[in-house]
């Protein structure tokens, strides 16, 4: 069995493949790439979590998703920047890893153009009283019960905004793994040396 894809042994074609990906899971809601593993912390205390892709901007190698100020990888992030992304599709038998530094915005131009184009429904989690992860005596969407059906307006979900942040990740670097029936290749793009590396899979 061969494989004939553009991308098996070229640079090029290669980084097209991941933009391409990734772009796609911005507007794909059935991407796997829609979906990444988000990874923050320090030494001794780093964790992760699934986020959803919003913006993919190749120009500037810059991937961002939204968040809330009060969630705890806010902390972690502001006493380290730096932070990983991992995404796999099994369809296409592709895996990559990013290493990001992280910039977080929070009522700033940056928070009020996404935030307009934040739909209704997406603006619940940024209304709950107290902040992701935060301790509750009961199981609780941690919404006040007038909220916590469809029925909130959308005047009503502009209360969530003191609440919405935009996480944008500025790509330092990109690891690609293609998992290919003639054999495996992996390649590693230093994106501020601007370097192209092959590596042993």
């Amino acid at each position: 069995m061969t494989d004939t894809v553009p991308y098996y042994e070229d640079f090029i074609e290669i980084k097209k493949k991941i933009w391409s990906l990734l772009t796609n899971a911005v507007k794909d809601r059935g991407s796997p790439f829609r979906i990444p593993i988000f990874i923050c912390g320090n030494q001794n205390d780093f964790d992760g979590r699934i986020v959803v892709l919003r913006k993919s901007d190749e120009f500037n190698n810059i991937i961002q998703y939204h968040s809330d100020i009060r969630s705890d990888k806010i902390t972690k992030l502001k006493v380290n920047k730096n932070a990983a992304m991992l995404f796999y599709d099994k369809e296409e038998k592709i895996q990559v890893r990013l290493r990001v530094e992280c910039i977080v915005n929070h009522d700033n131009e940056i928070t009020k153009a996404s935030w307009l184009k934040t739909g209704h429904m997406s603006r619940k989690c940024y209304l709950v009283d107290n902040g992701p992860g935060a301790e509750s005596d009961n199981p609780t969407s941690g919404l006040k019960p007038k909220l916590d059906n469809f029925e909130y307006t959308m005047e009503q979900s502009e209360e969530g905004y003191k609440n919405f942040t935009v996480i944008q990740c500025k790509i330092k670097s990109i690891e690609w793994l293609y998992l290919a029936a003639k054999g495996h290749r992996r390649a590693k793009f230093d994106l501020e040396n601007n370097k192209n590396t092959w590596l042993v899979p």
